[in-house]
């Protein structure tokens, strides 16, 4: 039954999207509906928490916006994010980086790692 249920799965699974990693800065190129009119909103943070495997895999992405954090939960393989583009890549020592949204200014900075 789960063989099943993977074969079916496969075929929504996006090959195209990078690999994402938490503490990666991403740019979300998402797709919003407004009235009968699409455009492109682009979201722009550092992924906080991944979470689900296969096609429900799901990251969280935060930003500072006039200081006010704000979070928003994209499902990788949909089909309303356009393209993600991974800015720069932090060291980390966790899955979930929770303890950012408690912290502002220079205290929210990760160190850089190079790839």
């Amino acid at each position: 039954m789960s063989t099943l249920v993977s074969a079916v799965e496969a075929a929504f699974v996006r090959q195209d999207l990078p690999t994402l990693e938490s503490g990666d800065t991403v740019r979300v190129h998402a797709k919003v509906v407004e009235g009968s009119k699409e455009r492109i909103q682009v979201f722009e943070g550092i992924v906080i928490a991944m979470r689900g495997a296969g096609l429900n895999k799901a990251f969280t992405v935060r930003r500072l916006a006039q200081n006010i954090g704000v979070e928003r939960t994209f499902l990788l393989n949909s089909p309303r994010i356009d393209k993600i583009e991974v800015m720069k890549h932090a060291v980390t020592h966790r899955k979930n980086l929770y303890f950012l949204r408690g912290l502002t200014g220079k205290a929210a900075r990760l160190k850089e790692r190079r790839r």
